[in-house]
C-alpha cells in the first residue's frame, strides 16, 4: 500500500550516546548503521524523511534538520520537526530502535490517523511511558513551541499536556485524543486474515516475533548492542 501523504517521519538522532562510548547512529547492526535503519522503516511509512541532527556524516542516509534551540534534548528535536514539517502528521522514531517491525508501524500510523479525534500518540511499554516513538499531529506544534520558550525540556508531560488542553478545547474525553496504547510482550496486536474484522496486512517472522522483547528497546549501551547482534534475522531493513 502507498504510504499516507499525510504523514512525515523524523529521526531522532541528536544524543551524545555516552553510555554507548561512540556515535549510536553510525554503528553497524547487521553490517549497517542504525541510522540506515530507521531511514529504511520510516520510508516505508511516511511520505518523506528527516534526520533530526546537526551532524553532517548523517545526510548520507536523509536530509537533516537542526535544532532551533541547541542543548535541549529530544524536546528540541520535535519543536525542529514540527516547524520544518509541512505535514498533517509527523511520525518521530529514535535512531536507536532498531526492531521494531516496518508493519507493525504502517498498521500502528494508519489506525491513528483513521481516528480523526485524534492529535498525540505514543507507547507505554511495561508500565514505562515511551514518548520519543510519537506521532504527533501539527495541532500539538504551539505547545511544543510554549514549552520550549519556558524551559520545559521533558517530552511525556508536554505531550500529555498538549493533549489535555486540546481534549478540553474540542470538547472531548483525554483517551480520544491522547492514543497511550498499552504494551507488553504478551499484548496480542496481530489478527490474522479471517480471523477478525480488523485484519493485519503481514504476518510477524519467527525472527522478529522471538525478538518481540526487543521492539521498544533502545541499543543504549554496549551489552545492549551485543544483545542486539543475537537477532540478524529480526531485522527487516
Amino acid at each position: 500500500m502507498a504510504v499516507p501523504s499525510e504523514v512525515g517521519g523524523y529521526v531522532l538522532a541528536g544524543g551524545k550516546s555516552s553510555r554507548m562510548g561512540r556515535d549510536k547512529a553510525l554503528l553497524e547492526l547487521a553490517g549497517k548503521p542504525l541510522a540506515f535503519h530507521a531511514v529504511t522503516k520510516l520510508r516505508r511509512v511516511c511520505e518523506d524523511v528527516h534526520i533530526l541532527s546537526n551532524r553532517p556524516e548523517l545526510a548520507a542516509f536523509a536530509p537533516l534538520v537542526e535544532d532551533l534551540h541547541e542543548g535541549c534534548g529530544p524536546m528540541g528535536g520535535l519543536e525542529a520537526a514540527l516547524a520544518h514539517s509541512r505535514h498533517e502528521w509527523n511520525l518521530f522514531l529514535p535512531v536507536d530502535v532498531p526492531f521494531l517491525p516496518s508493519g507493525f508501524l504502517d498498521f500502528w500510523v494508519r489506525g491513528v490517523i483513521a481516528d480523526q479525534s485524534a492529535r498525540v500518540a505514543m507507547f507505554t511499554v511495561g508500565g514505562v511511558p515511551q514518548p520519543l516513538l510519537c506521532l504527533l499531529h501539527k495541532d500539538v506544534a504551539p505547545f511544543v513551541r510554549e514549552a520550549m520558550q519556558v524551559g520545559k525540556y521533558k517530552v511525556f508531560p508536554v505531550l500529555e499536556e498538549a493533549a489535555v488542553k486540546l481534549a478540553e478545547r474540542r470538547g472531548l474525553i483525554l483517551a480520544k485524543v491522547f492514543l497511550n496504547t498499552q504494551w507488553d510482550e504478551s499484548r496480542e496486536f496481530f489478527v490474522k486474515p479471517g480471523e477478525g474484522k480488523r485484519e493485519f496486512g503481514w504476518p510477524p517472522t519467527e525472527a522478529q516475533q522471538a525478538a518481540r522483547y526487543l521492539w521498544f528497546a533502545n541499543v543504549n549501551t554496549p551489552d545492549d548492542f551485543a544483545e542486539a547482534e543475537q537477532h540478524p534475522g529480526a531485522l527487516d531493513t
